[in-house]
């Protein structure tokens, strides 16, 4: 008996020591940070308003600040990292810039600018570390998209007849730079919110059975497992505790949907698939992390975060969010 009660005591402390959780790295400026991009388990860069960026080479524990020259008042909410060195950033409007360094962030070099009337880029997504998309709100009724195959040096935009139609009211959501992934190495796949909110893929618009119909409404990111599995989030930002259609899952390319049965708890900005069975979804209100495919939900922090990023060469997961907050995923995942 004393050795079943010691053996229960042993496990329990294990599972106690390896629980998930979110360790807040930094915090306490007035920059949101919306940008965050993992390049392994030692290099992170962030990107957020004010024409900040940030970057850690030792895994979260130090960071180099940067307020990018010319571009003090820019909101920069997508980052894409492809070393220590060399990153690309976007800012958002007023007008639309994606900025590249190749020295770490001392200084930046303008690649891309968009002065069009309406102009307002909402999300990057790189296949590899040549090619890579933009994609902004609707300009005539049209998403638009512009595409890079020289590690962000150069843009083009797409001709107007090939960007995706899409409704009055319909646009993207730059809260986290995911509403548009990678499927394959050629083909990706955006998710639309406000008045009406899809899947689109390719030439096909697939509806969502998520909370629309409001502007503050819609899907917000876009998680994908394979090219058939897909968990979006989303909800009303205006009601950060809402837990109402607030996630699908899809694992059929979009053709059918489900609910969880525990939804996460809250509106979700941002999505991240882990591995295995294992997703990450962070919001206004906290961070919910599923071992099931999405089936259930768990609440592991009630820290706000916007954004949360997986190591593209690693296993660590890091969060961004209001006032410089930072945040390192710790726990073992399954």
């Amino acid at each position: 008996m004393v050795r079943i009660k010691c053996l229960i005591i042993l496990l329990f402390s294990y599972y106690t020591a390896t629980a998930q959780s979110v360790k807040m790295l930094t915090t306490g400026t007035k920059t949101s940070l919306r940008g965050l991009s993992v390049v392994n388990d030692r290099t992170i860069w962030v990107s957020g308003n004010n024409g900040t960026v940030g970057r850690s080479l030792d895994g979260g524990v130090t960071w180099k600040w940067f307020s990018v020259k010319g571009f003090e008042k820019a909101d920069f909410r997508d980052i894409e990292a492809f070393d220590e060195v060399s990153a690309v950033i976007m800012g958002i409007s007023d007008p639309a810039y994606i900025l590249r360094t190749t020295d770490g962030g001392n200084t930046w070099k303008v690649v891309y600018e968009n002065k069009t009337k309406g102009m307002f880029l909402d999300a990057m997504e790189f296949w590899n570390l040549q090619s890579g998309i933009v994609i902004g709100d609707p300009i005539n009724n049209r998403m638009y998209i512009a595409r890079t195959f020289d590690g962000g040096n150069t843009w083009k935009e797409i001709p107007v007849k090939n960007m995706p139609q899409v409704d009055s009211g319909e646009a993207c959501f730059a809260s986290s730079g995911t509403n548009i992934r990678k499927l394959s190495n050629s083909e990706a796949c955006f998710i639309t919110g406000g008045l009406r909110s899809r899947l689109y893929i390719q030439n096909n618009k697939h509806e969502m059975p998520i909370l629309q119909g409001r502007a503050s409404t819609g899907a917000n990111s876009i998680a994908v497992k394979n090219k058939n599995t897909f968990i979006v989030v989303g909800g009303d930002f205006t009601t950060p505790d809402s837990t109402t259609q607030n996630c699908v899952i899809s694992r059929d390319a979009g053709v059918s949907w489900s609910s969880p049965t525990i939804a996460p708890h809250g509106y979700r900005s941002c999505v991240e698939y882990l591995g295995k069975k294992t997703w990450i979804c962070c919001g206004l209100n906290g961070v919910d992390v599923s071992d099931d495919d999405g089936v259930t939900w768990k609440l592991i922090s009630k820290d706000s975060y916007h954004a949360c990023r997986k190591a593209k060469d690693g296993r660590s997961v890091y969060f961004t969010g209001l006032n410089g907050s930072i945040g390192k995923l710790e726990g073992i995942l399954k």
